[in-house]
């Protein structure tokens, strides 16, 4: 499919109303507000979310029940039915708490559209486990053709946050539905990597599960395990882990977090290398160094 970038470049940080604005000439019907029959709307098949938290649904069904549905459902007209692009916890707990109707607002949606405002709603409102978000950005990736460096700006993510979310998706299928009911944390899942026979990468999952592994248990199993059956080829001189490599790019991203400014990690080998914090004024800078010494 052809890129359409020129409507999406502000994408999930202006948020639904801008990226798809209203049709002026049928305000009525497109964008005006009416309810429905709760079982004339559907949700969307392909909608990336395929878990929802049954406790969290019971908590919003109680909340529908004694305020409404503050929020209308966003929604395609199919013809005979109403499709969800946008509001389907709404709609699962509406229904819990026995609605007979619900508000939407009708539009038009392209399928790059639709895919990027499951993605804001999902990501803004309730996090999708780490196989769901990758697997949505693989789809933006599969289908209209962007660039690891374009889904990540789109998600308000770095680069290498997006790519070793993209990484698991090489884990074998129980793996990933280990790490989707969170089971095992996505540093088990990252450090599993390291093994390329799926069958291994299972049976090892499941002794993170039994012996209550920690992260930096299961890097150093797997590392041992590799050296002993001669799996990994020696080092080069200078040449980085990678799963070191993965390890940096988690701290990079909290290092973004607690400063407030991008961070790079810069390894020199396996054992040495440098942390460089980026700054853009001097009064950026003072708040940087004021940071540091309060820690």
């Amino acid at each position: 499919m052809a890129r359409s970038k020129g409507g999406l470049a502000k994408g999930l940080g202006a948020g639904i109303d801008v990226l798809i604005p209203a049709n002026n000439e049928s305000e009525e019907s497109n964008a005006g507000i009416k309810e429905v029959d709760i079982n004339k709307v559907e949700p969307d098949r392909n909608q990336p979310r395929q878990n929802f938290d049954e406790d969290e649904l019971e908590n919003l069904a109680d909340s529908i029940k004694q305020y409404g549905v503050i929020d209308p459902l966003l929604v395609q007209d199919k013809g005979d039915y109403y499709e969800i692009v946008g509001g389907e916890r709404r709609w699962r707990a509406s229904k819990i708490a026995g609605l007979k109707k619900v508000p939407i607002i009708v539009r038009e949606f392209t399928e790059q559209e639709k895919v990027l405002i499951s993605l804001i709603e999902n990501t803004q409102r309730q996090d999708l486990n780490p196989i769901e978000e990758a697997t949505t950005y693989k789809r933006l990736m599969d289908e209209f053709d962007y660039t690891q460096d374009e889904v990540a700006a789109r998600v308000s993510k770095s680069r290498p946050a997006v790519s070793n979310a993209l990484r698991l998706l090489n884990l074998s299928d129980e793996v990933q539905q280990l790490l989707a009911e969170k089971t095992i944390s996505s540093g088990h899942a990252r450090a599993l990597l390291g093994i390329k026979d799926p069958e291994k990468q299972s049976e090892f999952a499941n002794a993170i599960i039994d012996k209550r592994l920690s992260v930096r248990e299961v890097e150093k199993e797997i590392k041992k395990m590799q050296n002993d059956k001669g799996d990994k080829k020696p080092s080069k001189k200078n040449e980085i882990d990678p799963q070191l490599i993965a390890v940096y790019s988690d701290l990079e991203e909290q290092l973004k977090e607690s400063t407030g400014t991008k961070v790079s990690i810069i390894p020199k080998d396996n054992n040495k290398g440098k942390i460089e914090i980026e700054y853009y004024n001097q009064d950026e800078l003072e708040r940087i160094v004021d940071k540091l010494q309060n820690k």
